[in-house]
């Protein structure tokens, strides 16, 4: 018969073999360890970044949805091709608005631009009442972003359509023969006023909706303030042949200076009748005022 098995004290038994801690490894756990096994913290950064990083992730989000339904840029683009094509060749034969020696296919197609991205952006503030509807805006309010951060990020994602639009209505410029500023300077600052304009009339869309808080209203609201924005601005002619009235309602319309300066710097021979500072001026100073007026309004759309 096979000797029974004495345990002694010395012997450690089963289960506490099982309990025994593995050792410890030869090195320390280096950095690249601590990477694999935690996620990223943003909380050593600086207020700003982090800041910035709540908007880019905000403008991400929104982005992506759009490359889901690419459609919807192509379904936008009709309306400038029209105004372009159709619009402008009319009243460039009939010689009925004064534009110097500009011709008026040149003096329209900035104007254009600036009703593509107030059009594209005007009616982003229906997103947000969907939102709300599913939810989405509840998890937005409980997240440790800045309010203006959720706003100013949403603004971004509408400057990324509106910058579409751009493209196509350069296009359709120089099928027309429009004399266009090809110099890096004048690139970028046309791209500047698209995002700048994007991000205003985005914004604002976004207060409405906050406001309305209904589809239906916001819709006929949207409807009922498109077209005082854009006829009362020099994107179809110029502020000198308007009556007084007009012409006080026009300088204090954010679209007159974004026209001005998409005429200065998209065309060859633009000039701003403004002047370039006035017109980032004026567009910036509004965003900043929008985003915290909305930023503030922003939680009411739940109640």
């Amino acid at each position: 018969m096979p000797r029974p098995l004495r345990i002694s004290p010395e012997t450690p038994s089963k289960a506490a073999l099982l309990t025994v801690p593995h050792p410890l490894p030869d090195r320390a756990p280096s950095d690249t360890d601590e990477g694999e096994r935690l996620p990223p913290d943003a909380s050593h950064l600086g207020p700003l970044v982090r800041y910035c990083t709540d908007v880019y992730a905000i403008a991400e989000m929104e982005v992506r949805k759009l490359l889901h339904d690419p459609a919807e840029l192509l379904t936008r683009a009709i309306q400038p091709v029209l105004w372009l094509l159709v619009f402008g060749q009319v009243f460039a034969s009939t010689h009925a608005i004064p534009t110097g020696d500009m011709a008026y296919v040149d003096f329209l197609a900035p104007g254009i631009l600036a009703q593509s991205v107030l059009f594209v952006a005007i009616f982003y503030g229906i997103s947000v009442i969907w939102e709300r509807d599913l939810g989405i805006v509840h998890k937005f309010l409980v997240s440790p972003a800045p309010r203006t951060a959720l706003v100013l990020g949403k603004g971004l994602s509408a400057a990324v359509r509106a910058l579409s639009q751009g493209l196509i209505v350069y296009a359709v410029a120089l099928f027309l023969g429009v004399a266009m500023d090809w110099a890096a300077s004048a690139i970028f600052g046309v791209l500047a006023l698209i995002v700048l304009g994007a991000a205003i009339f985005s914004t604002f869309s976004l207060i409405i909706a906050c406001v309305v808080k209904t589809r239906e209203r916001f819709m006929g609201i949207g409807q009922v303030l498109t077209m005082p924005l854009f006829f009362a601005s020099n994107a179809i002619y110029p502020t000198a042949i308007m009556p007084d009235w007009l012409k006080a309602v026009a300088h204090v319309n954010p679209l007159t200076y974004q026209v001005d300066g998409l005429r200065a710097l998209m065309l060859a021979r633009g000039t701003s009748a403004l002047g370039l500072p006035l017109d980032f001026s004026v567009l910036t100073g509004t965003l900043v005022l929008l985003v915290l007026c909305c930023g503030w309004i922003y939680p009411r759309i739940v109640t």
